[in-house]
C-alpha cells in the first residue's frame, strides 16, 4: 500500500474562504465536502472494475483525491503494462470520467485525480504570476507521481488538463510515454481569422455558460457567480449546463452530474485562481503553448483529439503537427463531438484512446 495514500477520505466540511469579506458565503451556500462526496459517490457506484479511491498525500501536506482502477476479472500481467493516467478540465473532478473509466481499465491500469485546487482534491493559495501558477500545477503533479510510485505513464489531458498535461511533458519528457490532448485549452497564440482559400472558415460560437462567464472573468474568479448565487446556484448551473445532465442521462435520471459540477465548483476557489491567473480570458493562454510545444521531445508521440462541433478551435493541432513534425504527432477529429469529446462519444474516444495505449506496452 503507498504509503503516501490515505484511505480514508476525510476533509473539513467547514472550509471558509481565509482572510475574506465573504467568508460567510459558506453558509449561505447549500454545498459542502461532504455533500460533493456524497455525489461523487453516487457517480463512482457505477464502476464494475476494482476502484481504489483514496487522497494522496504530497511533501507539503496538500492531498489530491485519486482513483486507482484495474480491471478485476483478468490476472495481472507478467510485465505490467504502462498505466494511463487521466487529468480533467477546468472545473471539473474525477467524476467526469465515468463512461470512460471501466472500459479503459480493461487493458492496464487507470488512475484519474483531482487537479490541486478543484474537487475533493486541497485548495492551497495560488500566486497571480502566470508562470509561477502553471509551475504550482505542475510540481503537484510531479509530486503526485512520486507519491503514488509511477515510473512512467501515458498522460491525457482535456481541456486546461491538456495545457498542464503539456507543460509538464516538457518538464518531465522521461515520465511520458505517449502525451494524448483532448481539446486542449491554451495553444492558440491569439485570436486569428481562419481562411481556407478565399473562404472565411467559420467555427461554432461558444455556448452560453462559455460567454456569461468570460464576461465576469476579467473582474472576480471564474466562476463566483455560482458562490454569489447563494440557494440559487444549483439552479443556475442546471441553467447554464443542461448539457451535462444530456450527456450522462442514460446513467442518471435526476440531476446527479449537474449536481457535482455545482459542488466542485461552490467550494473555496483555489485551483480558478492559479486558472485566472495564467488566462488572458476564458479562451486564451498569457503563456500560449504552441509557443513552447517545440521543446517536447521530438521522439515522445503526441495524440490530440479535438471534438468537430467544439468551440476550441482545432487549427492549433494543426500548427503543433507542422511544428514538430508527423512522425510523432497526430490529430483526430472526432464527429458529432462538442468540447467533452469524452462525454459526446464516448465509445468512439475510448476505442481510440485504448489503440493509443495498446501501441505503448
Amino acid at each position: 500500500m503507498d504509503p503516501a495514500a490515505t484511505a480514508a477520505p476525510i476533509h473539513n466540511d467547514c472550509e471558509t474562504e481565509p482572510n475574506s469579506v465573504w467568508s460567510w458565503w459558506p453558509s449561505w451556500r447549500p454545498t459542502s465536502m461532504s455533500l460533493l462526496k456524497t455525489t461523487e459517490s453516487k457517480i463512482l457506484s457505477c464502476i464494475q472494475n476494482d476502484l481504489w479511491a483514496r487522497f494522496v498525500t504530497l511533501p507539503n501536506q496538500d492531498r489530491i483525491w485519486t482513483l486507482t482502477l484495474n480491471n478485476k476479472g483478468v490476472r495481472k500481467p507478467a510485465a505490467p503494462k504502462t498505466p494511463l493516467v487521466m487529468v480533467h478540465g477546468f472545473g471539473g473532478g474525477v467524476g467526469l470520467w465515468i463512461r470512460n473509466l471501466d472500459v479503459l481499465s480493461r487493458s492496464r491500469p487507470v488512475y484519474a485525480f483531482d487537479l490541486l485546487g478543484f474537487g475533493r482534491s486541497s485548495r492551497p493559495a495560488f500566486p497571480s504570476d502566470a508562470a509561477k501558477a502553471e509551475e504550482q500545477f505542475v510540481d503537484s503533479i510531479e509530486q503526485w507521481r512520486k507519491s503514488v510510485g509511477l515510473e512512467d505513464m501515458i498522460l491525457l489531458g482535456h481541456s486546461l488538463g491538456g495545457y498542464l498535461a503539456t507543460s509538464y511533458a516538457i518538464q518531465y519528457p522521461s515520465r511520458v510515454s505517449h502525451l494524448i490532448l483532448v481539446d486542449p485549452w491554451g495553444l492558440p497564440e491569439r485570436a486569428q481569422t481562419q481562411t481556407e482559400g478565399t473562404e472565411v472558415v467559420k467555427r461554432p460560437s461558444p455556448p452560453r455558460w462559455v460567454k456569461a462567464i468570460a464576461a465576469v472573468v476579467s473582474l472576480f474568479n471564474p466562476l463566483a457567480v455560482i458562490r454569489a448565487a447563494g440557494p440559487w446556484g444549483p439552479g443556475l448551473v442546471n441553467r447554464f449546463r443542461p448539457d451535462f445532465k444530456r450527456k450522462f442521462e442514460d446513467l442518471f435520471d435526476d440531476d446527479t452530474m449537474t449536481q457535482y459540477i455545482y459542488h466542485c465548483n461552490a467550494q473555496t476557489p483555489s485551483g480558478e485562481v492559479g486558472f485566472r491567473a495564467m488566462s488572458e480570458s476564458l479562451g486564451w493562454a498569457k503563456r500560449p503553448m504552441l509557443q513552447r510545444v517545440h521543446l517536447l521531445p521530438p521522439s515522445m508521440p503526441l495524440t490530440m483529439l479535438f471534438g468537430e462541433h467544439s468551440w476550441v478551435v482545432s487549427s492549433s493541432g494543426d500548427r503543433v503537427t507542422e511544428i514538430r513534425g508527423e512522425a510523432h504527432s497526430k490529430l483526430l477529429l472526432i464527429e458529432k463531438a462538442s468540447h467533452h469529446v469524452y462525454a459526446d462519444q464516448p465509445e468512439e474516444f475510448n476505442r481510440v484512446v485504448e489503440d493509443i495505449c495498446s501501441s505503448v506496452n
